[in-house]
């Protein structure tokens, strides 16, 4: 068997399993008559508006390479998740699909004590649009409350350019300005969130000349999500702390950015500050 043929048979397989697992009463199909579980290949051929013979010859294992717009269809029909489309192009394409940006709710709880559980660690979550959706107590500390913002407000973005408190915590501020708008467009732009990003972009080139001037070079630099920040804070002083950035598993929109004390001293700074801080166990 050559690697098309065998490529062709993976997908067959993929697609029968997955028809195999879904309820014909959820689409409003009759349960009654069939000889095997799951939907019928013609129903799944109807759902995706493609030829119910091609669909079965994709079953098959002699159909051919279908197009990303053909896959897309079928991952509909068979209400597939983002995991799972995302294998279904591997193996019919041998790529994952494009990105679809989804905006995000919120985080579910799991990561919220994922967060709480590395302080005095700082670390919040964001977007591919850099929303700041969830942070911990000591990112609060550190980098201010985002929860005192409303929801619209809470974007590094905009805190970067029209926060006079985060732009004087920045002893290089024009650098960390140009850092965060190339990274900020890399990850939309690999998110495919682009669209998303333009009302955003529109505002910020209204009312921040500095951002509409480093956003019109289009610079863009090697962004490896990590490296050193560096804080001016009002009651500590100067801090270090060294950032790395995680995706969050099953979430391609989210990422966890976490900021680590560069030195034992910044970390006994932190530590210090927290248990000080109004809340704290003991006070």
């Amino acid at each position: 068997m050559d690697r098309r043929s065998a490529i062709e048979n993976l997908l067959g397989t993929y697609l029968r399993d997955r028809r195999a697992k879904l309820d014909p009463s959820t689409f409003g199909y009759s349960r009654t008559r069939r000889r095997t579980p799951g939907l019928r290949r013609e129903e799944v051929a109807e759902r995706a508006s493609i030829s119910p013979t091609w669909y079965t010859w994709l079953e098959q294992g002699r159909g051919g390479t279908p197009s990303a717009d053909v896959l897309d269809r079928i991952a509909r029909a068979l209400m597939l998740t983002e995991v799972e489309r995302e294998h279904l192009f591997l193996v019919g394409l041998g790529r994952p699909p494009e990105r679809r940006y989804r905006k995000s709710d919120g985080v579910a709880p799991r990561l919220q004590r994922v967060l709480d559980a590395l302080e005095p660690t700082p670390a919040v979550i964001r977007t591919a649009t850099w929303d700041i959706v969830a942070w911990n107590r000591a990112a609060i500390a550190l980098l201010g409350d985002k929860g005192s913002l409303p929801p619209h407000r809470r974007n590094a973005l905009r805190t970067i350019f029209l926060d006079p408190r985060v732009r004087a915590s920045q002893p290089d501020w024009e650098s960390v300005a140009r850092h965060v708008v190339s990274a900020f467009r890399v990850d939309a732009a690999r998110a495919g969130a682009s669209a998303e990003v333009g009302p955003l972009v529109e505002e910020l080139c209204r009312v921040s000349p500095e951002f509409s001037a480093i956003w019109h070079e289009n610079d863009l630099r090697a962004h490896h999500g990590e490296g050193i920040k560096n804080l001016r804070h009002p009651v500590l002083g100067p801090l270090a702390l060294e950032y790395s950035t995680f995706s969050v598993d099953g979430r391609m929109d989210l990422s966890m950015v976490i900021y680590n004390p560069a030195t034992p001293a910044d970390a006994a700074k932190i530590r210090s500050h927290l248990d000080a801080a109004p809340g704290s166990a003991g006070n």
